[in-house]
């Protein structure tokens, strides 16, 4: 049988996203089955296990969390129906939360680009994205001639096209606090 408690991490994580980690056994289908893994310090299933351990700061200062697409093919695959990249996005809004600085800086900034652009226009522009982005992360050419080439076969667009209803779109970012995925207003 399997107890109802564990760790405070895992109470912590079960209360935010609704997950019982408790339920895996360590099969390993999540991590066979992410596309990310030779970027990650802790495979999917390693980083569950580090939530039944209780080992947050482990946790909040890897680079796992930030690599995680959340494509959710980790969810797809576990036998136990466990939600293992609404887990990994949990550990990533606590990381945020307690001010662990991201082991990887540019990935909240490009999620804080993204959401900006999102609620800027509605949809995403390519080059305003790209733009915002490069600006913020100060790499302002270490891919110019991809750009270029994108640019030449037609698959960017210059101009931002806009969304109708995107007072809707800054309401319900309003409404959500603002933050998106990153804690970012």
């Amino acid at each position: 049988m399997i107890k109802a408690t564990g760790s405070g991490l895992e109470r912590e994580i079960e209360a935010r996203c609704g997950e019982r980690v408790r339920l895996c056994f360590q099969c390993g289908k999540c991590s066979t089955g992410c596309l990310f893994t030779p970027a990650m310090d802790l495979l999917p299933h390693q980083a569950m296990k580090l939530v039944q351990l209780g080992e947050e700061e482990r946790l909040l200062s890897s680079r796992t969390i930030w690599i995680c697409a959340s494509c959710v093919t980790c969810t797809a695959r576990c036998p136990n129906d466990i939600d293992v990249a609404g887990v990994i996005d949990a550990l990533r809004q606590m990381a945020l939360e307690k001010g662990v600085r991201p082991a990887e800086r540019n990935v909240p900034l490009f999620h804080f680009c993204f959401l900006g652009n999102i609620r800027a226009t509605g949809r995403i522009s390519e080059p305003v994205l790209m733009g915002a982005y490069k600006a913020l992360s100060g790499d302002l050419f270490s891919d110019i001639g991809l750009a270029v080439e994108m640019l030449r076969k037609g698959k960017i667009k210059l101009v931002p096209s806009l969304v109708r209803g995107r007072r809707e779109i800054r309401r319900i970012f309003s409404e959500s606090g603002g933050k998106g995925a990153v804690g970012k207003g």
